[in-house]
């Protein structure tokens, strides 16, 4: 077995001794330390994450609207595969977000909570200031829009989370799917304050009035003081906070593949989407108004699918893959609404509530296979990973449009992915996580599988 080696972890309210991944040793000091679960401070840390999650991932959701002023700038200058150009402007932002999830954990936990967060509001909306100022130079627009803003979406989004686990802990459920659901009713406004700004001040004033909303999460990351405990928990050294036992757990890596690979046409239909309509269906056509849906359902399948999965006897990856199949098959059905656009509003509030669904599970599923110990480390890989398919995906669809002069084909590609995704999901019920002594976490999963709940003497790796 070699050499046991111990590691001292803090995990929510728990000191916990790990020897070679196991927990050996577990001291609680819950009881010297609770959150407040209410009062001023409390509701005003949860309106500031609400606006902070809104601001940024309304923004990000809304391209649609701005990427059709951008891809006209290109074609006035003659630009080759200006769809596909235009595109990766916005694919940036959100890949950039997911990318720098994994680093933003840890600035989180070693520079603050307010540092990172007020860092992360800094740079967006320099990114988004210095992009109005360079609006016909698309490279340009890839390091100030795409990677600046994405970037400090990420530093500001983390901690705009986290925070919320100093000042609840009876609600903190519902209090995250308030905050959670800020990007969905941002997603559902942004779309027209976009759309009426260009009309009204052109792209250029445009996105200074969003990078003045942008600077909005400066003001909040004020209200983000972390409350301080009676016992203070021990420091532990980045070597010792990096988990490496989650990539030695054969059922997440197979879990994250997955994901990656049903994500990879995930963010075509949110760039798409409003110059998909005006072709289809018309100038007169109402190209935002299926973007809205999709983040009404969104919001709306959040809450219903996070209170089914919170049954005991609900199987989360199941009812992921189900996501995934359904989202899959509405992309792919988009299409074919050409004179119905009823249709497609049916079609794109299923794609909304299913996407809630995907959305809502992901965090408990990291922590049902890693643990509780290994949960949160889990979830910012797992996104890392994803950032890569959420950026090429819509570069890809754009430059087979300017090749067919359709989005039929692309968007057709576009729902691919999640169904093959969620057919090679069901590797996982080939594959059992390490049961962790004590982790109520991997007792649920075990017992999803239909294992044996009883726990044993684990060797050095966590096995019985």
């Amino acid at each position: 077995m070699g050499e046991t080696v111990d590691t001292t972890l803090i995990d929510n309210h728990n000191i916990k001794v790990i020897k070679n991944g196991v927990v050996a040793k577990e001291e609680n000091y819950e009881d010297e330390w609770a959150p407040p679960d209410g009062g001023t401070k409390s509701w005003l840390v949860m309106i500031g994450s609400f606006f902070c999650n809104g601001i940024l991932f309304g923004v990000i959701n809304s391209y649609s609207v701005l990427y059709i002023k951008f891809c006209a700038i290109l074609d006035e200058q003659n630009v080759t595969d200006a769809s596909g150009k235009a595109a990766l402007v916005g694919s940036l932002a959100i890949g950039s977000v997911f990318f720098v999830s994994p680093v933003s954990g840890y600035l989180t936990d070693f520079a603050g909570i307010r540092i990172t967060t007020f860092a992360g509001g800094l740079i967006a909306s320099s990114g988004m200031l210095i992009s109005s100022f360079c609006t016909d130079n698309y490279v340009a627009l890839y390091f100030t829009y795409g990677i600046m803003y994405g970037l400090g979406g990420s530093l500001a989004y983390t901690p705009s989370l986290a925070v919320l686990g100093h000042y609840f802990k009876k609600y903190l459920g519902i209090v995250n799917g308030i905050v959670t659901a800020g990007s969905s009713a941002f997603t559902i406004s942004m779309p027209y304050i976009i759309s009426a700004l260009i009309e009204r001040c052109g792209i250029e004033w445009t996105l200074r009035v969003l990078s003045f909303m942008s600077c909005l999460i400066m003001v909040f990351a004020f209200l983000f003081k972390p409350i301080k405990r009676t016992v203070k928990p021990k420091k532990v050294s980045f070597k010792d906070a990096f988990n490496v036992e989650i990539f030695r757990n054969t059922k997440y890596v197979v879990w994250a593949g997955t994901i990656a690979i049903s994500l990879c046409g995930y963010f075509v239909p949110y760039v798409y989407m409003k110059k998909y309509v005006l072709n289809v269906f018309g100038e007169d056509a109402d190209g935002m108004l299926p973007v809205l849906c999709i983040g009404i359902m969104s919001g709306v399948g959040r809450l219903i699918f996070g209170f089914i999965a919170d049954h005991p006897k609900v199987n989360r990856i199941f009812l992921q893959q189900i996501a995934f199949l359904f989202i899959g098959v509405s992309t792919i059905l988009l299409p074919l609404t050409r004179g119905s656009y009823p249709m497609l509003i049916v079609l794109t509030l299923c794609l909304g509530l299913f996407d809630g669904c995907f959305i809502s599970i992901l965090g408990p599923i990291a922590f049902d296979i890693c643990g509780s110990s290994g949960g949160t480390q889990a979830i910012g890989f797992v996104l890392g990973l994803c950032s890569i398919p959420l950026t090429i995906g819509p570069y890809i669809a754009g430059v087979i449009y300017e090749r067919t002069g359709s989005y039929t084909l692309p968007l057709i590609l576009s729902g691919i992915p999640p169904i093959v995704g969620s057919v090679a999901m069901f590797l996982t019920r080939c594959l059992d996580p390490p049961i962790k002594l004590g982790d109520p976490s991997s007792q649920r999963l075990n017992k999803e599988n239909g294992k044996s709940e009883e726990l044993g003497i684990h060797d050095g790796d966590g096995h019985l």
